[in-house]
């Protein structure tokens, strides 16, 4: 199956730091995002780290073998940052979404509230579902998706490379068909585009840096990072 791939990262229209970090492996077959937090330089440090372990996975590799892979440098990761802040009372942390597509199939693992998104069909649906307090929230009925965008704590993540704790990531899977189109995100780009309008530019073939541009003019709030994976 041919794909094509596109990838672009801007610091948006209000801040001067860009601490999201992006990942494009065609040759495994692997993709990312990582959207860095922290203060005073720390989330570049942890979205740098993890785009610097994804990088230097070796080819050559079974599907397995990449996602064991991925794990096993996002736990690394996860375990030097925690090293590094300790006893400074500061945090250095990233979300993270990986998208590995190889034999017809797609896999994706995440931590936070950076998304995949898949068109299928003229249809868009989230891939990954959001490690945030907006989003549990939502889950337990207290909340409204339009609600959960306005709320004064949409930035408050619950998981994140580097973080308190044990790194917990989640896995989602399925069947890759042709025409298929993969979006990968920080939240820099949704909560200036909507939804509707996502799934239009993927099912015109924009490319990432058009969409990360058409982010910025809306508002550009945050870093935008975007990356598109078309099957």
């Amino acid at each position: 199956m041919s794909l094509q791939c596109s990838a672009a990262t801007h610091p948006g229209a209000v801040r001067k730091r860009n601490e999201d970090s992006l990942v494009s492996r065609p040759d495994l077959g692997l993709w990312a995002v990582a959207d860095g937090a922290g203060g005073h330089g720390q989330g570049d440090v942890a979205s740098q780290s993890i785009a610097e372990a994804l990088e230097s996975i070796p080819p050559g590799l079974s599907a397995a073998e990449i996602l064991a892979q991925v794990r096993l440098r996002l736990a690394g990761v996860h375990s030097a940052l925690q090293e590094r802040m300790a006893g400074s009372g500061a945090i250095s942390a990233s979300t993270v979404v990986v998208l590995l597509l190889r034999g017809g199939h797609y896999a994706a693992l995440w931590a936070g509230d950076s998304r995949i998104y898949l068109l299928r069909e003229g249809v868009l649906s989230r891939v990954t579902h959001d490690h945030s307090l907006v989003q549990e929230l939502v889950d337990a009925g207290h909340l409204s998706e339009a609600e959960a965008e306005r709320h004064p704590q949409a930035n408050v993540i619950t998981r994140a490379v580097g973080a308190q704790g044990v790194l917990e990531l989640d896995k989602a899977h399925g069947r890759l068909l042709p025409r298929d189109r993969f979006l990968l995100c920080s939240d820099g780009l949704f909560k200036e585009l909507p939804e509707r309008e996502i799934a239009a530019l993927l099912a015109g073939g924009v490319d990432s840096g058009e969409i990360v541009r058409l982010a910025v003019a809306a508002g550009g709030r945050d870093n935008v990072s975007v990356v598109t994976v078309l099957a």
